[in-house]
């Protein structure tokens, strides 16, 4: 289970396209900032591959500022939520309420916010090119034992995927594919209390 929540927390990350480059080579933290900066609404499938090599899917959504939603499967599966400045874990083994934490203290702050300003985000602590991706890393300054997050961009740029580094040395990797853009999605989607509601295990 903390595997999973690890592997989940960061997970409201998505993109979408600008003209590309002539050549490969690392985008500045200012186009990325503009191009997280012009996200909105989005959703994706996803895939996701553990450090034992086994693997989950499911669809993300988001909407910006600060709302995302997770899902590995149907409406009684694991969820996460990231809403009102909190992201809830909900995991159908467990009869107990959602593990809940701030979400300022998970590099979902880097993406949500309503004004992304990569260059000053203390979160980032490295950017670099490799074989033509541009890659972030982002780690919590005031916890680097809770390990780290790097996210890929392709040269578009679209963040074609993230890989999680954990304190135990594990990597967990999310790849997203059929990203659509736009559309109306209702605030009640990313709604904490409503889903532990009806799940049976509210929130006091």
């Amino acid at each position: 289970m903390k595997r999973f929540i690890t592997a989940l927390a960061p997970a409201a990350l998505i993109a979408f396209s600008v003209a590309a480059p002539a050549m490969a080579e690392k985008l500045s933290l200012g186009t990325l900032t503009n191009y997280l900066n012009g996200l909105s609404t989005v959703q994706a499938d996803f895939t996701q591959t553990n450090d034992d090599g086994s693997r989950s899917s499911g669809s993300l959504t988001l909407k910006r500022p600060g709302r995302m939603r997770l899902s590995y499967g149907g409406e009684n599966d694991p969820l996460v939520l990231g809403a009102g400045g909190q992201v809830a874990i909900f995991d159908p083994g467990s009869n107990e309420p959602p593990q809940r934490f701030p979400m300022a203290q998970t590099p979902l702050s880097l993406i949500l916010a309503r004004n992304v300003d990569l260059s000053k985000a203390r979160m980032v602590v490295s950017h670099t090119e490799v074989n033509g991706d541009t890659v972030v890393r982002a780690q919590d300054p005031d916890h680097p034992e809770y390990g780290s997050i790097d996210l890929i961009f392709s040269a578009t740029p679209i963040l074609k995927a993230w890989v999680i580094h954990d304190q135990n040395g594990g990597e967990t990797t999310v790849q997203l594919t059929k990203m659509t853009l736009g559309g109306s999605v209702s605030d009640s989607a990313f709604n904490i209390r409503s889903e532990a509601k009806r799940r049976g295990t509210p929130i006091d």
